[in-house]
């Protein structure tokens, strides 16, 4: 049977039922060494694994078996470095719940934290949350953890990568102290380490395998795009080429949705796939896939888990991943069995040194081309059907509609009948009009700066208001900060490297508690002269 093995995972017929709804088929790693473990003992637990290997059913699953329904009290606290995660964590936990009544609740800033306490108030048994949203909660006494029974710390490296590891100490200091602390890692840096030693009690360091980051037989190219001219881009790609037949990753199942309905408004045979779908209606859609009645898939990268389908010629991420190991899971599906498959990757000027990042890690090509002209695409098509009608001739299956063309050949003209026909059965496939025009855009590829900024939430300062404070003083254009995170004390933003020399030089002799209120920080996101640690992503709290 298809779940045996997690079924000798000590798993009960309950959550099985909800992993069978899912998809899933057998374990990962993660998930054979982790789920064992916290059911049968009440033992702390380090996992170190990489992202997109399956860890939240890992912890998940035991932490829903263990806890009781609907207590009126917090009993498990997950800690997200950002919302995107926490976001994904809660939706993932709640499709494995099935119909245990519990309540999970994602918290992160950007959302109505008056709407977050009111749902605290009314009882919520399990939540999913960014440091420092769940800081604001504790501080307004709308979160209460000391009767909470699991502490889980997801991706605990980014945490300390963002400069979020001073929050989680205070936060931990709030939970209960007989608590099962759970802390997943992708690197075991020392500070991480340090946390362990200080809040756990006799952990179980529990370690997967790491995946090779090379993907050998696949050609990986990325184009400049904006996020509004992104579908029309992909239709492009699509079109030009003579058999295309891939899968693309959305990062949302909303954005699977809206892609799907976008491709089937257009006339293109196309499938979505994501969470909410039921096993019957995965099953449904990738075997159509399977068997080409569709040659486009959409999925986000937690339905696109078992698919294994060897003869891809594309696979692109419409979403660029999160991580360079999630990159790899998706590249990796395409260029299977000695034939050389295409990776393609679109991406705003913002997120190009999340790209870098990604050629960084993995030691890999990514190189950029421009996006196929309309007119190249027509006469693509063009050569394409006449090959195929030359071949139609060669054949000699075209006989048994000689009659026919001989009544409409009396008396009209040859071309005029040809081009009439055409239009006929390609209606407007080579209308230049079905087209919309692509605004070129350019990332500046000289790279960033990050720069510290010695005040926060203290002074008074939003992300907007830092932002506006900047350029009111620097003179600097819109759109050239990014990557703003605002603490309580100090902030940090990124800058092009020309914006970043004016935006310190606007600043310059200008101090504050002993230090510059603007200078540049080290490699690491830090200030350079106390160590304070920063962000190297954007996050909103």
């Amino acid at each position: 049977m298809k779940l045996e093995k997690f079924r000798e995972l000590g798993l009960s017929e309950k959550s099985l039922k909800e992993i069978e709804k899912k998809g899933f088929e057998e374990p990962t790693e993660i998930q054979q060494k982790v789920i064992p473990f916290l059911l049968e003992t009440d033992a702390d637990l380090i996992g170190q694994a990489q992202t997109g290997t399956g860890k939240t059913a890992a912890f998940g699953l035991p932490i829903i078996e263990k806890i009781s329904e609907h207590t009126g009290t917090v009993q498990a606290l997950i800690l997200t470095p950002t919302r995107e995660l926490a976001i994904q964590v809660s939706e993932e936990l709640n499709s494995l719940k099935g119909k245990k009544r519990l309540q999970i609740l994602p918290v992160y800033g950007g959302q109505s934290i008056t709407d977050q306490t009111r749902r605290l108030k009314n009882g919520v048994d399990i939540v999913v949350g960014t440091p420092g949203r769940i800081m604001d909660h504790l501080r307004r006494k709308s979160l209460i953890l000391d009767k909470i029974s699991f502490a889980v710390l997801d991706e605990a490296d980014e945490m300390l990568n963002m400069g979020f590891i001073d929050d989680v100490e205070t936060i931990f200091k709030e939970t209960n102290p007989d608590k099962r602390t759970l802390l997943f890692s992708a690197t075991m840096p020392d500070h991480i380490l340090h946390i362990a030693r200080k809040y756990m009690h006799g952990y179980k360091l529990i370690t997967t395998k790491k995946d090779k980051l090379t993907v050998e037989q696949t050609d990986q190219i990325y184009f400049e795009v904006s996020q509004s001219d992104r579908f029309e881009s992909l239709c492009r790609i699509i079109d030009i080429e003579e058999d295309f037949y891939g899968l693309i990753f959305c990062r949302t199942k909303v954005l699977v949705d809206e892609l799907t309905s976008m491709f089937l408004d257009r006339g293109y045979d196309a499938e979505g796939i994501h969470g909410d779908f039921s096993q019957s209606q995965r099953e449904r859609t990738l075997e159509k896939f399977k068997k080409k009645r569709v040659n486009i898939l959409i999925a986000t990268d937690v339905a696109a888990r078992g698919i294994d389908i060897t003869n891809l010629t594309h696979v692109i991420n419409y979403s660029l991943p999160q991580d360079p190991e999630s990159y790899i899971h998706r590249i990796g599906r395409t260029g299977r069995a000695g034939k050389k498959g295409v990776a393609i990757t679109f991406i705003s000027p913002s997120e190009y040194r999340k790209l870098l990042a990604i050629i960084k890690v993995t030691k890999t090509n990514i190189r950029k081309e421009k996006l196929p002209a309309v007119a190249d695409i027509i006469n693509a098509k063009t050569s394409r059907l006449i090959s195929e009608i030359l071949a139609v001739i060669q054949e000699g299956s075209h006989r048994e509609y000689i009659t026919t063309a001989k009544k409409i050949l009396n008396d009209n003209d040859p071309l005029d009948i040809l081009a009439a026909l055409l239009k006929h059965s390609f209606q407007g496939e080579f209308d230049r009009s079905n087209y919309n025009e692509i605004n070129e855009v350019s990332v500046d590829k000289k790279g960033t700066t990050r720069l510290f900024v010695s005040m926060g939430t203290k002074d008074g300062l939003s992300q907007k208001k830092l932002v506006r404070f900047i350029q009111d003083k620097s003179r600097v254009r819109d759109g050239v900060i990014s990557d703003v995170t605002v603490k309580d004390s100090f902030s940090f933003l990124t800058a092009p490297f020309k914006e970043a020399e004016i935006i310190v030089k606007a600043f310059k002799g200008q101090m504050r508690q002993n230090r510059p209120l603007v200078h540049k920080a080290d490699k690491g996101g830090r200030d350079k002269k106390h160590g304070r640690p920063g962000s190297s992503r954007r996050q909103k709290q």
